[in-house]
């Protein structure tokens, strides 16, 4: 089973804001439509 919070880069005991940010810049980071 995979990590997320690894794949994410954050550590276990983080909090929903730094999940969500850590998310987004990935996102955006990988998105096709974003340079």
């Amino acid at each position: 089973m995979p990590d997320y919070y690894e794949t994410l880069g954050v550590p276990r005991d983080a909090d929903t804001k730094q999940i969500k940010r850590a998310y987004r810049d990935l996102a955006r980071k990988y998105h096709p439509d974003v340079n």
